[in-house]
């Protein structure tokens, strides 16, 4: 631990190698950074999910016209967040409730719910459910697993192509491969991969949020 002033000194330092970065100094036994919360508990470190003031528990609706795939990501990255920040089991409990109200509240069916969450823990190579005895051990083998690097695009043998999504092309992107290979198999463009991307329907609801502004 580094005393007081040199901390200050240091902070004085990283904000002068950009002018538009500022750093301030948050010296005590709590504090939160962006969505984690942090507490010193008497040489103990306790971590869970912060939340502002002005949180409200609205996702992006199960009934809305987005790809399935879009709606499966949010329970998954939420609780996969959730066992990263909350340092003991009672707080990761509790966050996954509230993750389950919230979702419920959204018109996200319970079994997907539960589908995405066990999901998480397959993903993780936890091969029983979390307890109050396991979970430390399970807690810390996450916080200690490296993460992913970014990989590149390689936009010369990659290229990207969207479209608007409604229900009716929910099958789109299936026939869209099947007729790729079906007469680019044997042509010379058959090496660059292509990847199929959603756009929002622009409706009136877009339009007003983005000129609301």
């Amino acid at each position: 631990n580094w005393p007081i002033r040199h901390l200050l000194k240091q902070i004085e330092k990283w904000n002068q190698i950009d002018e538009n970065i500022k750093l301030k100094a948050n010296i005590g036994s709590f504090t939160n950074f962006l969505d984690l919360y942090m507490e010193n508990q008497d040489g103990t470190l306790f971590t869970t999910v912060f939340q502002k003031p002005s949180y409200e528990p609205y996702y992006l609706p199960f009934n809305s016209i987005h790809p399935l795939h879009m709606k499966k990501n949010i329970p998954f990255t939420m609780l996969l967040r959730a066992i990263r920040y909350c340092s003991t089991y009672q707080t990761y409990l509790d966050e996954r409730e509230k993750l389950r109200m919230a979702l419920l509240l959204n018109k996200y069916p319970n079994k997907l719910i539960e589908e995405q969450f066990n999901n998480v823990l397959l993903k993780c190579d936890i091969n029983e459910p979390l307890t109050i005895r396991n979970y430390d051990r399970y807690w810390q083998k996450m916080i200690d697993s490296p993460t992913k690097e970014k990989v590149d695009i390689d936009y010369g043998s990659v290229m990207f192509v969207h479209f608007t999504y409604c229900s009716a092309m929910k099958a789109f992107s299936g026939k869209f491969h099947t007729l790729w290979n079906k007469y680019f198999r044997e042509s010379p463009i058959n090496e660059v991969r292509p990847i199929l991307g959603t756009r929002n329907v622009k409706n009136l609801q877009r339009y007003l949020a983005l000129t609301s502004y």
